[in-house]
């Protein structure tokens, strides 16, 4: 489970959106279930993502916050030939920060359908 601890301690300043956008396209590969945000059955590109943080929420024993993230999704035999087509992708997902631990899970909550 990854930690972010530097989002957690800017957490309910005006910094945080900014250091979360940082921490997140620092994990490794793989990190987030984006897997589950595909829509056309591909499979995941996320070395080159960016995101945007849509509401926040403060709950007694985390910090939660509401993104949207733009990944690229790989579709194989759609493109010319036997070519897997990239193409890009969109899903929002929720983030419970564990305000103790700095833990964070991730949970996808909606897909660009």
């Amino acid at each position: 489970m990854p930690k972010l601890l530097t989002s957690l301690q800017d957490w309910n300043t005006e910094r945080f959106a900014r250091t979360f956008k940082v921490e997140l396209k620092g994990l490794p590969p793989g990190s987030l279930p984006l897997d589950q945000g595909v829509t056309q059955g591909g499979y995941v590109d996320d070395t080159d993502i960016d995101l945007v943080v849509l509401r926040v929420a403060d709950c007694t024993a985390s910090a939660q916050a509401h993104f949207g993230i733009f990944f690229t999704e790989i579709v194989a035999c759609c493109g010319c030939g036997d070519d897997p087509m990239r193409q890009s992708a969109y899903c929002e997902l929720q983030v419970t920060i564990d305000k103790a631990t700095a833990e964070a899970k991730f949970q996808i909550v909606a897909t660009a359908d």
